[in-house]
């Protein structure tokens, strides 16, 4: 019976392990000045004024600096994570 119990736990580890190959997560788009993302990469300068659509984007204003911390490649390119 345990060894039944083994080899499905194996099966269960290798299906988990395939579908991790298969799948694009965000974070591996992700670029980060350093492997927490906690330090700033660059420091940049608005060029035009912004208002988010919701309470998860950050709102600046022209000539405000915004510290980045990550920034995503890909389709996304222009997504940004700052304060």
């Amino acid at each position: 019976m345990s060894r039944i119990l083994d080899q499905r736990i194996l099966l269960l580890v290798i299906s988990f392990l395939r579908s991790l190959q298969t799948t694009k997560v965000l974070s591996e788009w992700k670029k980060c000045g350093d492997r927490e993302c906690e330090t700033a990469m660059s420091r940049v300068q608005a060029t035009t004024d912004y208002l988010g659509p919701d309470c998860r984007y950050l709102n600046f204003k022209t000539g405000e600096e915004i510290m980045v911390y990550s920034k995503l490649s890909r389709k996304n390119e222009n997504l940004w994570t700052g304060s």
